[in-house]
């Protein structure tokens, strides 16, 4: 098998695994202002309602919000950051694993 070959076979491999390797799954956002469980119960009805989400989890100890995206979706930081802001929250930070 010729190099050409062997390059176009890795290439194509590495293609079709590159879209998964590089979407977010799990996405972690620092938040302040959240103080009681109301408030986590309204960022997960916000966040839930969107179709990229899959789950949401929320500790008010941690002050973390974790969003578990949909399969091949992604959600923008700056609608996350939004969608906190225009429900009284500060975005401290966004994390992506």
């Amino acid at each position: 098998m010729s190099k050409l070959k062997i390059l176009l076979i890795i290439a194509a491999f590495i293609a079709a695994f590159i879209p998964a390797a590089v979407s977010a799954k799990t996405i972690e956002v620092h938040v302040n202002g959240m103080v009681c469980a109301f408030c986590g119960q309204g960022i997960t009805k916000k966040l839930s309602a969107r179709p990229e989400v899959k789950k949401v989890d929320v500790s008010l100890k941690d002050k973390i919000v974790k969003i578990d995206l949909a399969e091949n979706k992604d959600l923008n930081d700056a609608e996350i950051e939004k969608i906190l802001k225009d429900s009284g929250y500060q975005v401290e930070k966004i994390e992506r694993d």
